[in-house]
């Protein structure tokens, strides 16, 4: 058949698998359609009848197809290279393996990166060869999370990082992502939940044992990132000591991590697992990663405004502050190593300040178990006596 404008939006939409469609003015040239719907303009040329994918329709017209397809003809006559003709969803690994070497990186760091491809880019891509990607087919997908201003970002990241490698690698002639301004980065929060909301937050918690409730309580009372309690691991955990101790693999800064910890933390850490993974994904051995899930079942019994679990990882430091507990205690508490114990000061100051920190974190602890308390009303939780040795 010849292909025009009105057949090509006339082609019948088979039931199941996919039609393809020969142009008779151009040999080789066709378009396919799926079940789905989704038409695509291909090219079949050369002594093994190799199959390329020129570009979906309308994104790309016929003119336009059609005039890609001749060009590729061309080229094949006066023996130039071939274009490449890999798929995203094979080239995804090979970007793995290629930019996050096995123990080069932090497992989580790739773990990360691929999560973010198979969750955004997969599905959309999946078929598609690289060199047929276009801006705006990465953009749209972008754009539609302008709800998650952080995650478009950090997804954006990582869609330019896989792009760039395609072009070093001749998959691609130019990245879609060029030129392509970063989405904005979200505001800071400034997030810090008050004294009644700590205690919403401690009673909805305790309304049930799950992993979810568990993992909420666990990072008010420790202060830690949540991706450091989710992958705790029982040989972390010294029982005789109550202490965890993150190893530098799994920390933000690469950094080993000690903190203490008291009577409650030690009922939550054992409603973990007894060996591996305290608090298991879907995974055989990966942390847990419902979170998506969890979360608003969890804020239809804590109907708070606006807050995220790392609201309570600020809310602790700055409840630290209000109980007097010296600043550098708690940046070692928290694990950071910028502000006080950043720059020169870490590299000639190696004082762990674990006994500081375990008077802290027993206040704290004390704070809040006095807020859950019934017979006593607490008025303001920096009111709480607390004696610091600085």
């Amino acid at each position: 058949m010849r292909l025009t404008d009105l057949s090509i939006k006339r082609l019948r939409v088979p039931v199941n698998g996919r039609v393809t469609y020969t142009d008779d003015t151009l040999p080789g040239f066709s378009v396919r359609v799926t079940a789905s719907g989704v038409k695509t303009f291909t090219l079949m040329y050369g002594r093994n009848r190799k199959r390329i994918t020129i570009g979906r329709y309308p994104a790309i017209t016929l003119a336009e197809a059609r005039a890609k397809a001749r060009e590729l003809v061309a080229q094949r006559t006066l023996g130039k290279e071939d274009l490449p003709t890999i798929k995203f969803e094979d080239a995804v690994p090979i970007f793995l393996a290629s930019q996050y070497p096995e123990h080069s990186l932090k497992p989580r760091t790739r773990a990360e990166a691929e999560r973010v491809l198979r969750k955004h880019f997969l599905a959309p891509f999946r078929y598609e060869l690289l060199h047929t990607i276009a801006t705006h087919n990465v953009t749209q997908i972008v754009d539609r999370m302008r709800k998650t201003p952080s995650e478009a970002r950090h997804a954006f990241a990582i869609i330019r990082l896989f792009f760039n490698w395609a072009e070093k690698r001749r998959y691609v002639p130019k990245s879609p992502c060029w030129g392509v301004d970063s989405p904005r980065a979200s505001p800071p929060r400034e997030r810090v939940l008050s004294k009644d909301e700590i205690k919403t937050v401690l009673i909805a918690a305790r309304e049930s044992s799950n992993t979810y409730t568990t993992i909420v309580e666990l990072l008010l009372y420790t202060g830690q990132r949540r991706g450091e309690i989710a992958g705790l691991r029982h040989e972390w955990i010294d029982w005789e000591n109550r202490t965890i101790t993150f190893p530098a693999a799994i920390t933000k800064n690469k950094r080993a991590h000690t903190i203490p910890f008291r009577t409650r933390v030690e009922e939550l850490l054992r409603r973990g697992k007894d060996k591996g993974i305290l608090f298991p994904g879907r995974g055989v051995d990966t942390p847990f990663d419902g979170w998506s899930k969890s979360k608003p079942r969890f804020d239809a019994r804590c109907p708070l405004p606006h807050w995220t679990l790392h609201d309570l990882r600020r809310t602790f430091a700055t409840n630290l502050a209000a109980l007097g507990v010296p600043v550098h205690v708690t940046e070692k508490a928290l694990n950071h190593v910028s502000g006080t114990t950043g720059g020169i000061v870490a590299v000639y100051q190696r004082h762990t300040y674990e006994r500081e920190i375990g008077e802290a974190m027993a206040a704290w602890s004390s704070c809040l178990e006095e807020l859950t308390r019934e017979t006593r009303s607490v008025e303001r939780v920096e009111e709480l006596p607390l004696r610091i040795v600085a």
